[in-house]
């Protein structure tokens, strides 16, 4: 499970996760040309990403359920035809609802690519490589978002709208190619994994993914430090860095390139920290979530336009909650058994990006509201409004710290029935300093 060829399978993998995330975030970058384009107002080209993110987490349970039954491999590729598709209508679209229409269709596309190859690892790797290789996953996908950040903006500043979409729809037509020809779902002389049967088997299966506090506390993980990355990456962030900041559009690339650097660099030690702590898990994501919301503070109450550095920071600590969140992942893999991680995953996945919608879509509204009442003083995307309208991360923050602490009460009563009894961590790191003060004040023994 560890020869040549289960790398290759997870490099064709990696490959596509990183086109879906090239096609999800490359929306991101065209806030402003997209408002020119369909004549549309804040709330019209959030409603973009928002119906984008909606058939995304929508999807997240069935297509957790179809690729337990189907296997990776057709689900990558008919998700990288859909976001290939979805290219392409937006690539000739000259109104809001054609092109509302290609972001469903990479929403949809999008959401049968991660699950089906985060379900790969487990099945071609052995248990202990899994947490750090999932951490690999989620970070070397995020080099699509630095594909849409860079080459994208650029080929769209310089050829155009409809070439710039074109190029994206071709990206995905490689990834199938590749997915038919070299990806394998299990390894040669593994036993298939049982496969659900009929709706009321189905069925079952849901309800006993979803009944698992496991699970749960994995969908609030995600819920709670996944959205907020997503929402400056997809929608907001460059509007706000532009506009309300004041940065001109190579800051703002470099910027967002520090966001996928933050990304790349916090995975392996968040997949570390997973493999030798799986006890406090939690914890690391309840801070990830404070942390996040110091970083906004910092950044809204700032007066006047905040400078490089402060922004800079707030990138790096928004980075850090995608790797973060994937912790919800190996919350799925562990209080599941192997034929339920795809319905489990599924669970989880939702959580974040629904979390993400609302956000994005708040965020929109607000924005228009404050427009039409004369607070913006005639300047949609100005440095005021914004700092009203993004207070929506402390909402929904507030919200998933909340669930998050009310389901790990629940995953560690089950745990203690089984014997796993977790110390609380001040208790822990009182013990761990005693010892060591002990250990230092022995007498030495030369």
């Amino acid at each position: 499970m560890t020869a040549p060829r289960a790398w290759l399978v997870w490099s064709i993998g990696i490959f596509s996760y990183l086109v879906a995330v090239t096609q999800r975030t490359s929306f991101g970058v065209v806030g402003l040309e997209a408002t020119e384009r369909f004549h549309a107002s804040a709330s019209a080209i959030s409603f973009f990403t928002v119906l984008q993110l909606l058939v995304y987490a929508g999807l997240q349970i069935p297509v957790g359920v179809l690729v337990d039954r189907f296997g990776s491999r057709a689900m990558i590729a008919g998700g990288a035809l859909l976001m290939g598709l979805g290219q392409l209508q937006l690539a000739f679209a000259d109104s809001v609802p054609a092109g509302v229409l290609g972001r469903v269709l990479v929403g949809a596309g999008d959401a049968m690519t991660f699950i089906s190859v985060i379900r790969l690892i487990p099945l071609w790797f052995a248990p202990a490589r899994v947490p750090l290789l999932t951490q690999l996953t989620g970070m070397s996908g995020q080099l699509g978002q630095l594909i849409s950040v860079v080459p994208f903006a650029l080929m769209l500043h310089t050829a155009g709208w409809t070439p710039a979409f074109l190029a994206l729809a071709g990206l995905s037509g490689v990834a199938v190619v590749l997915v038919i020809l070299l990806l394998q779902d299990l390894p040669h002389g593994t036993p298939a994994q049982p496969a659900t049967k009929g709706l009321r088997a189905t069925g079952v299966s849901l309800s006993r993914a979803w009944k698992q506090p496991g699970t749960r506390l994995g969908l609030w993980s995600h819920f709670t430090i996944q959205f907020s990355g997503t929402v400056f990456a997809m929608t907001w962030g460059y509007p706000f860095l532009i506009s309300a900041q004041g940065l001109d559009a190579g800051t703002v690339a470099s910027l967002m390139a520090l966001y996928v650097a933050g990304a790349i660099g916090a995975g392996p030690l968040i997949g570390r920290f997973v493999s030798r702590h799986p006890l406090r898990r939690s914890t690391m994501v309840l801070l990830i979530a404070g942390a996040t919301a110091a970083a906004w503070a910092a950044v809204l109450l700032y007066p006047g336009r905040s400078p490089l550095w402060l922004l800079a920071g707030l990138v790096v600590v928004l980075a850090i909650g995608g790797p973060g969140s994937m912790i919800g992942f190996d919350f799925a893999r562990t209080f599941n058994p192997a034929h339920r991680i795809g319905t489990a995953t599924g669970i989880v996945n939702v959580g974040g990006f629904i979390a993400a919608l609302v956000a994005i879509y708040l965020i929109g509204a607000v924005l228009d509201i404050l427009y039409a009442t004369g607070f913006s003083n005639g300047v949609l995307y100005g440095l005021e409004p914004f700092r009203v309208a993004l207070c929506v991360h402390f909402l929904l923050l507030g919200i998933g710290s909340v669930g998050t602490l009310v389901v790990r009460r629940k995953v560690r009563r089950q745990m203690a029935a089984q014997g796993v009894v977790v110390q609380p961590l001040l208790k822990v790191l009182a013990e761990q300093r005693r010892a060591r003060n002990a250990r230092r004040s022995e007498p030495s023994r030369d």
